[in-house]
């Protein structure tokens, strides 16, 4: 059994890895795939997330495989632009989840996050002294002037954000490359919450669903790389510019690093909250309205031979 007080090392980590039409199954200790009469061995340990995409069949034994790597699965519509399922990151660890749980529930906790969250967008300023609704005004700005500088460098003519999932091929080029990416990234940053122990459902900017931690954490990264990766995609291919979506994902996510800017951007936002919570025990601990916490697989029976009130 893994020490469940370890965290797994994000920061080195492949992003993520997309695969359709193919069989992925056991290989020793990884994986592989076998796809148009290759076997193609997929390096899971340093993968942070395998995307399935249509026509992929894998087997119980890969998927156990990729899970004791620290690996996380992704079931997805084609070019990623549906979400279906996902499995759950390595760590058993819930001590970062409590933490942004007290966070999240903490109203002054909870704005410390918001007001990082936007440094991280602006190092250079202090929002300290700016209401919410200032910063968010700050906020729109930017990205507007993201959108307007990947037009202007591709040649792209850019109107606004406008699609509809029902109506798919009725949205201009950039926009459907625009969601093809962001699927993208956001699977990348889920399996990156869970990884390192946090909760995709709490989040702070976003709220009200279960991925808007998730929200949260890709907003942080879009002007470098979603954004620009959608006009490119269009300038290359403008007829079907999904399928040039992928690729540039993986390069612009490298030339950003991003894999060790969510582990470090994470661990920055919640350092100055307090966590109390004590290490925990392989048993688990039990909470209490008078201790606080006690030690679990203890059996709290007054008597002797009370054998049904047992914690295990």
């Amino acid at each position: 059994m893994k020490n469940l007080k370890e965290l797994p090392k994000l920061r080195d980590s492949i992003s993520y890895f997309y695969v359709e039409h193919a069989i992925i199954d056991q290989n020793d200790s990884s994986i592989i795939l076998h796809r148009r009469g290759e076997d193609v061995p997929v390096p899971v340990s340093a993968l942070t997330c395998l995307m399935l995409g249509p026509g992929t069949n894998i087997t119980h034994a890969a998927i156990k495989t990729a899970t004791e790597n620290g690996c996380m699965i992704v079931w997805c519509g084609e070019n990623g632009a549906k979400f279906y399922a996902s499995g759950m990151g390595e760590t058993r660890n819930a001590k970062n989840t409590l933490l942004q749980a007290k966070c999240c529930m903490d109203e002054g906790l909870h704005m410390r996050i918001v007001r990082r969250m936007y440094e991280i967008r602006f190092p250079k300023m202090n929002c300290e002294k700016l209401t919410l609704q200032q910063i968010r005004g700050m906020e729109g700005i930017r990205v507007r002037k993201a959108y307007q500088a990947a037009s202007k460098i591709n040649g792209i003519p850019w109107k606004k954000r406008d699609y509809k999932q029902t109506e798919w091929q009725d949205s201009d080029g950039v926009n459907r490359a625009l969601s093809a990416a962001n699927a993208v990234l956001y699977s990348v940053c889920q399996a990156a919450i869970y990884s390192l122990g946090y909760s995709s459902a709490l989040g702070f900017v976003h709220t009200g669903k279960m991925l808007s931690f998730v929200y949260d954490v890709a907003d942080l990264y879009k002007a470098e790389t979603t954004i620009p990766v959608a006009f490119e995609a269009v300038k290359r291919n403008a007829g079907n510019p999904e399928t040039e979506v992928r690729a540039l994902c993986r390069k612009y996510f490298h030339a950003v690093n991003l894999m060790q800017r969510i582990a470090r951007d994470l661990a920055w936002l919640f350092e100055d909250a307090e966590n109390e919570q004590q290490t925990e025990k392989a048993t688990g601990d039990l909470w209490d309205d008078e201790g606080g916490i006690v030690a679990g697989g203890v059996n709290y029976a007054e008597g002797e031979g009370c054998d049904d009130c047992s914690s295990d």
